[in-house]
């Protein structure tokens, strides 16, 4: 998708963010559900309007964020040879944000799907597609796995990063299983990461050590 298309889709994602909001406020209760801990139980609320408005106003930062990105980059040549997956990312991004904030809102009208499985299923499909786009980033400032090491060496940031997304597609598939163990899907989802990502910092210091 081009870049002005997914400016388009993205604010559109958005606008229907405020728009499901001003619909469901009267609806909605004095203090809503926004937050839930490990074991998929609500351990945090928030006023209706917060719970409502809070994280579309947030997606219009974020939006901006990546929409300024590619431009600053002093390597911003280098993100146009990637630029298609980048917007498919950015996209799938505001996807997964809509979707969390329709969880939120169905919680609370009383259809309580578990985040325990939701979480599971759409940060599985965001941690995969984020191993594609790792795997066709060309070195930049922002996008990518960005160590001191692959920020040196172009041999280092193409092999770290096509393992880094290899990885990442791993455990995008391994995120799967928490929607089976509800009870266990926080560790589904972030112990993984938490190790690939030790792991690939230590792999592109080793891969950097070659070369001195």
């Amino acid at each position: 998708m081009n870049t002005k298309k997914t400016i388009i889709t993205v604010f559109g994602l958005v606008l229907i963010s405020f728009v499901i909001g001003i619909y469901f406020y009267p609806q909605m209760p004095s203090q809503m559900a926004s937050h839930w801990n490990a074991q998929g139980e609500v351990d945090g609320y928030m006023s209706k309007f917060l719970g409502l408005f809070l994280m579309p106003f947030i997606n219009i930062g974020l939006a901006l964020l990546f929409i300024i990105i590619p431009k600053i980059d002093p390597l911003k040549e280098n993100i146009e040879k990637f630029r298609k997956y980048y917007n498919w990312f950015v996209i799938l991004f505001f996807v997964f944000m809509l979707s969390l904030y329709i969880q939120t809102i169905l919680w609370n009208l009383g259809i309580e799907i578990s985040p325990n499985i939701f979480l599971p299923i759409s940060l599985g499909l965001l941690f995969f597609y984020t191993g594609v786009l790792c795997e066709n980033t060309k070195k930049n400032w922002f996008i990518g796995i960005r160590t001191p090491w692959t920020l040196s060496s172009e041999r280092v940031w193409e092999r770290t990063n096509k393992l880094g997304g290899k990885l990442f597609k791993i455990i995008g598939v391994f995120a799967l299983f928490g929607a089976v163990f509800e009870k266990c899907a926080v560790f589904f989802i972030f112990i993984p990461v938490i190790l690939i990502l030790v792991y690939i910092v230590t792999f592109s210091y080793f891969e950097y050590q070659k070369e001195v």
